[in-house]
């Protein structure tokens, strides 16, 4: 079933232009502008062009969607296969299944919602014009690895995304950004390099860098210790990117830097390349591999949980002088820790709920971290202790539909039911319960046991979050009543002694200031953050459209390419 009957070669070229269209985009905005466009502003018409290229891709984006067989999601649609390097045998080929269409849809509203933010709330720091074509560089980059089915295509796109965000955190960042710049370039590059290495190894050994072939294989083509030493190495560079623990420490310094832009499009768009990886080449492509190293890959899923949650609450706590963006930034450690945990059990439930959760952390993370740049624009800090003030003093009293949308995105990322969060945890740990035949049940579930404490956690730092930064701390007046004042009559009626001096009057509190209020949620905020809230309640209300994209995809995925 299609929403609208579209021919074959129209959905190819969509697919192409998606991938294509922010590549040109960013060329034509290093351009001067034609006359008839500069307007009265460089600056705004260059920004403009940014979300006008985005928009463009996110609307293609959309009438491929509904373009989509949605009784078929497990078959690869809008397929180009164009011979490339013919001594290598690599192909620019690209298809979407239920799996990437999903991410693909995802990547480009993210962008679109940030190209409209930073127009009406430029970017502080160097040229417009190198942001805007830096944004559309690391689209063009995260649309492709989701489209792309050839392993080498593949790596390229992956590493395209680098220089652009290494860029956006050194030029438009905050306090240490060119620290936080360095680190995220060089885990990342190194990662990747290592992970080279693991792709060429698949492709040399099997005879084929094609990604559909080398699934609907299932590794029957791969001896069990090339597999193992394929997973290893591309395993960590994917870890590196997704980031699982203890290869995260990039990301809470990476995330604090970066302009609220760069933020947005690392958690809700780069950490999901990862795991992308993960479901797209190693479950199929190399299942002896998998199996080998699930039980470990579990072990480290839980202990991210438990370690993001308690890194959490460190910085939750009062005097602490956490700030709100890495604490943000730690969450998206623990929660990408449910998506590897899924990923680990090699079932359809526990992938199934490995997606869910991907597209959940994409939209609830993204919100948050567009909410948290808000805040600290605001205040001119992120810092909770100075967001927390007195009572009346926070959210609630001084913005309150700021503060109330800041609470709801807060407890949809502890994954309150109802709300998109939910459903991927919640099957993450089903599938943990009764993972594959070959890996161990009693390990498993004692992974599941550690992960729902670690959902425990998490509802303990993010309601922290919310009573310090939307209520306020409360203040301890002193419990001593009053003194009457001087000329107040004695009780006993024997008026004032000689020998006694008069008691001075307690000192009164001096009156409160009127609390300053803070603009509220914003026209242009409002329409940006919207659409990421709509779709959180949807997909937490409605969980049968994105798992009826994923599951015939998953089922056939592990099948080894056989529906």
């Amino acid at each position: 079933m299609t929403v609208i009957d579209i021919s074959p070669s129209v959905m190819q070229f969509l697919l192409a232009f998606i991938v294509v269209a922010p590549l040109l985009g960013a060329v034509a905005a290093l351009l001067p502008a034609p006359p008839g466009l500069k307007g009265r502003n460089p600056d705004q018409a260059v920004l403009r062009h940014g979300v006008t290229v985005t928009g463009a891709v996110l609307i293609a984006a959309i009438v491929l969607a509904t373009g989509f067989d949605h009784d078929h999601p497990a078959t690869m649609q809008a397929t180009t296969d164009i011979s490339w390097i013919p001594a290598l045998d690599v192909r620019i080929h690209l298809g979407i299944d239920g799996i990437s269409l999903p991410l693909l849809l995802l990547t480009a509203l993210l962008t679109f919602l940030c190209a409209l933010y930073s127009y009406f709330k430029p970017p502080a720091g160097p040229s417009p014009k190198a942001f805007t074509a830096l944004v559309l560089v690391l689209e063009s980059g995260t649309l492709a690895t989701f489209a792309v089915l050839d392993l080498l295509l593949f790596f390229l796109a992956f590493e395209m995304v680098l220089i652009p965000m290494y860029f956006l955190i050194a030029r438009w960042g905050g306090d240490q950004r060119r620290a936080a710049a360095w680190k995220f370039i060089l885990y990342t590059l190194l990662g990747s390099v290592v992970m080279l290495l693991g792709l060429l190894l698949i492709g040399l050994r099997s005879g084929t860098f094609d990604m559909v072939a080398l699934a609907t294989d299932n590794g029957r083509g791969l001896t069990t210790s090339v597999q193992v030493i394929a997973v290893l190495a591309i395993g960590v560079g994917l870890a590196v990117k997704t980031p699982m623990w203890p290869l995260h420490s990039w990301l809470p310094d990476a995330h604090t830097a970066a302009p609220t832009v760069g933020s947005v499009l690392l958690a809700g768009v780069l950490l999901k390349m990862g795991t992308y990886g993960f479901v797209r080449i190693l479950l199929p492509i190399a299942p002896d591999g998998m199996r080998t190293f699930a039980p470990y890959l579990a072990a480290f899923a839980v202990v991210g949980i438990v370690y993001g949650s308690l890194a959490c609450l460190a910085l939750a706590r009062k005097g602490a002088k956490g700030d709100l963006k890495r604490l943000i930034a730690y969450s998206s450690v623990g929660h990408m820790g449910f998506v590897l945990l899924g990923i680990a059990t090699m079932t359809p439930t526990g992938v199934n709920g490995a997606l869910f959760a991907n597209i959940a952390h994409g939209l609830i993370t993204g919100l948050l971290f567009f909410l948290a740049g808000a805040v600290k624009d605001r205040y001119g800090t992120a810092d909770l202790d100075t967001l927390a003030g007195a009572t009346g003093a926070a959210l609630y009293g001084r913005a309150p539909r700021l503060g109330a949308l800041l609470a709801f995105a807060a407890v949809a990322s502890l994954g309150l039911p109802g709300l998109a969060g939910f459903w991927g945890e919640m099957l993450t740990l089903f599938g943990a319960y009764s993972p594959a035949e070959g890996l161990s049940r009693p390990a498993f579930r004692t992974f599941m046991a550690i992960g729902a404490f670690g959902t425990l956690l998490t509802a303990a730092y993010m309601l922290i979050v919310v009573r310090r930064v939307c209520m306020g701390e409360h203040t301890h007046h002193s419990q001593l009543s009053p003194a009457a004042p001087a000329d107040a009559p004695d009780p006993s009626g024997a008026g004032p002694s000689a020998t006694t001096a008069p008691r001075p009057a307690a000192p009164q509190p001096a009156p409160a200031a009127t609390t300053p209020q803070l603009a509220d949620l914003q026209t242009y905020e409002a329409a940006t953050w919207t659409p990421l809230a709509a779709l959180t309640v949807l997909a937490g209300l409605w969980p049968a459209v994105l798992l009826g994209l994923t599951d015939p995809a998953v089922q056939k995925l592990l099948a080894g390419g056989k529906s």
